[in-house]
């Protein structure tokens, strides 16, 4: 069979000029949310994205270590920018609210609504997970990831992904709590690099701390020969993310 022959006609329905103007319009609204976050973010450089868990109670070791972390990050001169809702989210936003630099929540609009915590100086809310995954790593300097479930590992790959494939600059991922990600990285090991998913230098990606200031440290660390901003080759990487 050819191509044609297998791909079949679109059945005619009275419904279809409808469906087809509002998926017109919507490419319009996914074009306003990436110039409106832009506009607004592009000023709160250099940042750290801290990515976590949303069920993380106040009184968690996880939610006093984000907001270490944070408070030490905004006093070193990082905006901070989290995913905007409860959890390590806000306890990320809570630090930098209380230090020296911004605080960034971006807020998703979901079935289930994620109430934005108060501990925004910026607050931007995102309809399309994607135009906000976007803006996590065009601004980011660096990753810090803790302990969290799907929507932090989705961050964490798709970050490891972007720079090991060379369509994003190569900036500092943190994995904090050794405890918590040793399971994740054996497998890394015993199973990916094994079987020849991954070459062994993959894992050089990423980087296992557990003290609050040692985070701090590593990420200046990266950039002590070089700025926090974008070379002019990132520069031109970034706009082809």
């Amino acid at each position: 069979m050819t191509a044609k022959e297998k791909i079949p006609l679109s059945a005619p329905s009275s419904t279809t000029p409808r469906f087809n103007a509002r998926e017109s319009w919507r490419i319009f609204g996914i074009m306003a949310e990436f110039v409106e976050a832009t506009e607004r973010l592009n000023a709160i450089r250099p940042a750290v994205s801290i990515f976590g868990s949303a069920r993380t109670p106040p009184d968690h070791m996880y939610y006093m270590l984000t907001e270490r972390i944070s408070r030490l990050l905004s006093d070193a001169g990082f905006a901070v920018i989290s995913g905007g809702g409860p959890g390590i989210m806000e306890a990320a936003n809570k630090g930098a609210y209380f230090g020296k630099s911004p605080s960034i929540g971006l807020n998703i609009q979901l079935p289930l609504e994620q109430a934005a915590n108060p501990y925004q100086d910026i607050s931007q809310t995102f309809q399309h997970f994607f135009a906000r995954k976007f803006m996590f790593v065009k601004f980011a300097s660096a990753y810090v990831v803790m302990p969290g479930g799907f929507g932090t590992l989705d961050e964490l790959m798709e970050a490891m992904t972007l720079i090991q494939t060379g369509k994003s600059r190569n900036i500092p991922i943190i994995l904090v709590h050794e405890p918590f990600w040793r399971g994740l990285l054996d497998w890394f090991r015993d199973r990916l690099i094994a079987e020849r998913m991954i070459n062994p230098a993959d894992l050089d990606l990423i980087q296992l701390i557990d003290k609050p200031e040692d985070v701090v440290e590593a990420i200046f660390k990266h950039y002590e020969t070089r700025g926090f901003l974008p070379l002019p080759e990132e520069h031109e990487l970034m706009l082809n993310l």
